[in-house]
């Protein structure tokens, strides 16, 4: 049964779901696993309070999520196959707001950070930390 998102037990359920399609996944397995390579524990924590501090306002995550993503092999179709699975991943388990809200801020994320990759692309600017 489909529950709202309220704790970090769910979090972690998303996450630790939403990754292991990703690690299987034809067209992003090799870009994820070759960058991460055996360091998904950390990836995953980090995960947890990216997530943790985006949904339930527990302010646990501290970085610049952008940065490691900026010179990443990916395009459009990448970013189109991550949100396919992170929604369907979102909608297997949970229902109500925030659900609604990660679904949400995950397709601004893939809008920002494929803006700011095809722009360092074509640019011989330096990402800012």
């Amino acid at each position: 049964m489909k529950k709202e998102i309220e704790g970090i037990d769910d979090i972690k359920i998303l996450v630790n779901d939403f990754y292991s399609k990703v690690r299987e996944d034809l067209l992003l397995k090799d870009i994820f696993n070759s960058r991460i390579q055996d360091r998904w524990p950390q990836h995953l924590e980090k995960m947890y309070r990216f997530w943790q501090t985006v949904l339930l306002d527990q302010h646990t995550y501290l970085g610049s999520p952008f940065l490691p993503h900026a010179r990443l092999p990916v395009d459009k179709t990448h970013f189109e196959r991550w949100l396919t699975l992170f929604s369907e991943t979102v909608d297997a388990h949970f229902e109500g707001e925030k659900a609604e809200r990660a679904k949400w801020q995950g397709e601004r994320m893939a809008e920002m950070f494929l803006s700011k990759i095809e722009y360092y692309k074509n640019n011989s600017a330096t990402p800012l930390i």
